[in-house]
């Protein structure tokens, strides 16, 4: 019998990627999601969305028995850097509690199998060269600091409960799988960038000082189609191997800086407005490329797209947010 499999925070943007890869490939899935940035309009004919907070245990309880669910894949949480330093309270109430309410409604169940989405962040600024799994988790900022307290709490909650889970960590996520599936927020660089040019504003580059070739920072930016596949190649491996504990970097192994991309941007958009350089952030380490040597090696995941393809997806599926409105 085909098992099921809880995504919460399924209905948004990369959720809803997640959500049509799993369908595709055949599994069952019912969608929680509290709908404070995802849509219904994203998810696929026929997949059951149960609209509730992951702080509500007993209704994550309650789904999880009534659909039969055998493994969890948890993408709902808050993920705005800029915001996380704002709200910190916020970020730890949403992201850790978020995630001890979801696995006790796993304990309370029995559900056994997780894949966690976690994030780069949990890296902070890390040293020169490819970011291995083995490299310091030294986050900056209380996003990543949440990712890392998350995965520290799933490792702890897994040895006491025999859970089985894998944690990806993935990197700077941008692209579209299809026109209908852009991503609706402006908190990253090609999204900004692009509401930019749509605007007639020049795009803002952070700090072009820091210490990589042509002074911009560079990210491993990953199309958000290979992400939603690295989260089916962990299902396919929790449902093949048991007592599975560990963490997966979910890159290209390439980098780009922001110099590239928004040039990158312009030339795919046809709109040629100059960048402006403005202060850098304290926030942004200067270069951060995933090595994905062990998820290619262990769960059988490689990228398949590269910068442009994601930029050219980005695009064709970019609807442009409506412009606040002044005094």
């Amino acid at each position: 019998m085909t098992s099921t499999w809880l995504v919460t925070g399924g209905a948004g943007y990369i959720g809803a990627h997640v959500v049509q890869a799993m369908t595709r490939a055949g599994r069952r899935v019912v969608v929680v999601d509290d709908l404070s940035t995802g849509s219904p309009t994203r998810l696929p004919a026929g997949v059951p969305l149960e609209t509730c907070s992951v702080l509500d245990t007993a209704t994550l309880a309650a789904v999880m028995t009534r659909y039969d669910v055998t493994g969890v894949i948890h993408l709902a949480a808050k993920k705005a850097v800029g915001e996380s330093v704002d709200l910190p309270l916020y970020y730890y109430d949403q992201n850790v509690r978020g995630t001890a309410s979801l696995l006790e409604a796993m304990r309370a169940t029995g559900v056994r199998n997780l894949v966690f989405s976690s994030s780069a962040a949990v890296y902070g600024v890390p040293p020169a060269g490819l970011v291995t799994e083995s490299t310091p988790t030294l986050p900056i900022n209380p996003y990543g600091t949440t990712k890392l307290v998350c995965e520290w709490l799933i490792r702890d909650a897994a040895a006491a409960q025999g859970l089985s889970w894998l944690s990806l960590r993935y990197f700077n996520v941008c692209g579209a799988g299809s026109p209908l599936l852009g991503d609706p927020g402006t908190a990253n660089l090609l999204q900004l960038t692009l509401q930019a040019l749509t605007r007639d504003v020049r795009p803002k580059v952070f700090g072009d000082d820091h210490p990589t070739p042509d002074g911009t920072c560079i990210r491993d930016y990953i199309h958000v189609a290979d992400l939603a596949d690295a989260h089916l190649a962990a299902v396919e491996a929790l449902l093949d191997r048991d007592g599975l504990a560990d963490y997966y970097n979910v890159g290209t192994g390439e980098g780009a800086s922001v110099r590239d991309v928004v040039m990158a941007a312009q030339h795919i958009t046809g709109i040629h407005l100059p960048y402006e350089v403005v202060a850098g952030r304290a926030i942004d380490p200067p270069e951060v490329v995933a090595d994905p040597a062990r998820i290619m090696a262990e769960l059988g995941w490689k990228a398949q797209y590269g910068l442009h393809e994601m930029i050219e997806s980005a695009w064709a599926a970019y609807h442009p947010a409506p412009a606040a409105a002044t005094a």
